[in-house]
């Protein structure tokens, strides 16, 4: 079945995954039909309870269901607002003929895929559309000639052009390097002349021929002001993109923070030093991860306790308190500080499922492997930030977890999209690894 023109009528099928990974998903097909096969709301049934961004989007879902409820929501369709399209819940039928050579009528997914199928027989002058944030449901979809697609309201339309968070200039006048050394250290940013204007935070590496100089444009002054190589707690950068992090991370009045990067780059281990460094500004630091466990089982699946069950996701946020601690002898004030801290519950380290309810005020609240979160779930954190509380993401775009979330479509590439430019807001994208020769080897070819 091959697409059709733009001006044929759309029915599209949503999936339950769309539903989980955004509740308000039906509000955005503008004027276009939508179907949901009854096997969806027995699927949301099932997510209803708990605490987790899917039961949250299950639950808010149903109820918006219920709200524009009526006799023809089985029947005819019922009109979702005014300039939108009708949603209609469809009953389950017998599998078609031509799907049952292939396909069984016990799955789920095959119920949502034999709705779709027969909705397209009966109407062949409309397109009917699958919507699934499931790959293998979208390319069985197309083996039996419907058009299928993912949910991309949400997506980053070229992940290759996001937002670094720097920029190298290469021609700037060496009257404005020499003055980023004098004691004011920093220049008007009318000073510099750039063909795309600077962003707010935007860090800067200028060059002039031998002499060079790492700066950042504060918005609140209007100046390009020098970024100088500081360590924080032991840990000192060793590039200009780390030092730019840290400058970033060490700024309280910089309320979010954001770091992408591949393994190695060191975005986890800076954020913590710096936190720590930090640590009198605020009430407690917090780092969490979000827990996706492997094959997109539960951890229920895993032996032992619940702690037993969590240190293998918590384990790599250790190591990296650890690699802060061994800067230090075992004697030393900072070495113990380190485990008073944890002692007393002022460092906490966590899943970030368990700091629902908590109170995020006065907070240094890092979250490692942001880019397995959706972009509702960024959202939610970030909502919920109280007064004197600093918002640090972490992540690789390219290193995904979750099995409905892409380099497109996950929360982390969403915020550097959306937030760029913003004054409470730096980006730094770290490229160049730090571990080891090796390690860089590995994760360049590998």
């Amino acid at each position: 079945m091959l697409p059709s023109p733009e001006k044929r009528k759309k029915t599209f099928v949503i999936d339950t995954n769309v539903i989980l990974h955004d509740s308000s998903c039906i509000e955005q097909f503008e004027e276009n039909d939508i179907v949901l096969p009854i096997t969806v709301l027995e699927e949301l049934d099932h997510f209803k309870k708990g605490n987790n961004s899917v039961n949250y989007h299950a639950r808010e879902f149903v109820r918006s269901l219920d709200s524009i409820s009526g006799d023809k929501l089985f029947t005819g369709g019922l009109r979702i607002g005014p300039k939108q399209g009708t949603v209609l819940i469809k009953l389950a039928e017998p599998l078609h003929e031509n799907l049952k050579l292939n396909f069984s009528g016990r799955e789920p997914d095959h119920n949502i895929l034999n709705t779709a199928y027969r909705l397209a027989e009966r109407a062949p002058k409309t397109d009917v559309i699958l919507v699934t944030k499931d790959v293998n449901l979208r390319m069985k979809a197309k083996s039996i000639g419907l058009l299928a697609q993912d949910y991309t309201t949400d997506h980053v339309a070229d992940v290759s052009a996001l937002y670094t968070g720097l920029r190298i200039e290469t021609a700037v006048p060496a009257a404005a390097i020499d003055s980023l050394y004098e004691p004011q250290a920093e220049i008007p940013a009318t000073a510099l002349s750039v063909e795309e204007k600077l962003r707010a935070n935007e860090f800067l590496i200028m060059k002039n021929g031998k002499k060079s100089a790492l700066a950042r444009f504060v918005p609140s002054d209007q100046v390009i002001r020098r970024v100088e190589k500081t360590p924080a707690y032991g840990i000192t950068p060793r590039n200009a993109e780390q030092t730019f992090a840290l400058n970033a991370l060490l700024d309280d009045s910089v309320k979010l923070v954001s770091l992408s990067g591949k393994a190695g780059t060191g975005k986890t281990l800076l954020a913590l030093a710096a936190a720590l460094e930090r640590r009198k500004n605020y009430r407690q630091i917090y780092i969490a991860r979000p827990i996706v466990p492997l094959s997109n089982k539960d951890i229920g699946y895993l032996p032992g306790d619940i702690q037993s069950k969590l240190n293998p996701y918590m384990q790599p946020l250790y190591d990296n308190l650890g690699v802060i601690k061994n800067q230090f002898s075992a004697s030393s004030p900072k070495y113990k500080r380190i485990d008073d801290l944890l002692t007393e519950e002022k460092l906490m380290i966590s899943p970030l499922s368990y700091i629902r309810g908590r109170s995020l005020v006065k907070i240094y609240f890092i979250v490692d492997e942001a880019q397995n979160l959706t972009p509702h779930e960024i959202k939610t954190i970030i909502t919920r930030a109280g007064e004197g509380t600093k918002i640090v993401f972490t992540g690789d775009i390219f290193q995904i977890d979750h099995p409905y979330l892409d380099s497109q479509s996950n929360g982390l590439s969403y915020l550097i999209e959306k937030m760029q430019g913003q004054h409470l807001y730096a980006h730094v994208n770290l490229e160049k690894g730090e571990r080891s020769e090796l390690a860089e080897l590995a994760s360049d070819l590998l």
